[in-house]
């Protein structure tokens, strides 16, 4: 029996066109085995299934109310921070003259970007 190191120094033997098929090949076994892991713990999770035996449209009309109430929140959120203990205080901008600090210009490098 051939160990896998075998079969990797037989792959790497053929044509470059050859051993693209089977990277392809091997990333697509790899991505599908992701996903079936994946989809067989959301099913074995009950991620996909309805609840309590309720119909589709009853689960959905469930999924807004529970929306609504985190806009309420996030709302409230917003209506809490306009609330603050500093809020009748003025605005504050500080300016910093520049002006009086040297300008040293540097000269610009010229950049190569090897392809």
């Amino acid at each position: 029996m051939k160990t896998i190191f075998d079969h990797i120094e037989r792959v790497k033997a053929q044509p470059h066109h050859i051993r693209k098929q089977v990277a392809f090949a091997a990333a697509a076994a790899g991505t599908v085995f992701i996903a079936l892991v994946w989809f067989t713990g959301s099913l074995v999770t009950g991620a996909f299934s309805i609840s309590n035996g309720n119909s589709f449209a009853t689960s959905a009309s469930e999924q807004n109310a529970a929306q609504e109430n985190t806009a309420d929140q996030n709302l409230a959120g917003a209506g809490a921070a306009a609330i603050l203990p500093d809020a009748d205080a003025p605005a504050r901008i500080e300016i910093i003259d520049a002006s009086s600090a040297p300008v040293v210009k540097k000269q610009a490098e010229q950049t190569t970007i090897p392809f």
